[in-house]
């Protein structure tokens, strides 16, 4: 994130910006998946529509800061009975928890190209603090954000009642994301 950082704050200084500048993401390049384990065997799935918005002060870019939410009714969670189970009160609860959050408050450099954000993930109206790990990568007129984190289903009542046994589904969700951004113009 501190090279993203940089490489806007030095795009928001030729472009004359004032203070900071919000990067775009390229909705029909980026993806959010993730990958559970029911019974033991993996079952992907991913969501199709979130809004991603990353903001810096071009003079402290370890202070950048990003918000991403995700809209829960686009889960795809592999099949039709699937997808639908999980939209569902046990689990997503979309019709009260439209939504899930990730709000960062601090970007921390790692090395080698390696970042972690941390800040407050939401969802069923309960917030954790989260650490989220992840990359970036130059390409063009923008850049890549690659990385992902667990996702402990239970601390935010996914699976509720019957679903609450991590016999039958794992409590860890591997989620991931690969999000391309580029200067607002």
């Amino acid at each position: 994130m501190k090279s993203l950082l940089a490489f806007m704050a030095a795009a928001a200084i030729a472009c004359g910006a004032d203070a900071a500048e919000l990067n775009q993401v390229a909705a029909e390049k980026s993806h959010i998946t993730f990958v559970g384990k029911q019974m033991g065997v993996a079952v992907d799935g991913s969501f199709k529509k979130f809004d991603a918005q990353i903001s810096i002060d071009p003079a402290r870019p370890e202070a950048g800061k990003a918000r991403v939410d995700v809209d829960l009714a686009s889960i795809d969670a592999g099949s039709n009975e699937a997808t639908t189970e999980v939209k569902g009160k046990n689990w997503l609860n979309i019709a009260i928890f439209p939504k899930a959050s990730f709000l960062a408050s601090s970007v921390k450099p790692l090395g080698a190209g390696r970042y972690e954000a941390r800040g407050t993930l939401s969802i069923k109206g309960i917030s954790r603090n989260t650490v989220i790990s992840f990359s970036i990568r130059n390409e063009g007129p923008g850049s890549w954000l690659e990385g992902g984190f667990v996702l402990p289903r239970l601390q935010f009542k996914i699976g509720e009642g019957e679903w609450a046994d991590t016999s039958t589904v794992a409590d860890d969700i591997q989620v991931k994301f690969k999000l391309f951004l580029f200067p607002k113009k």
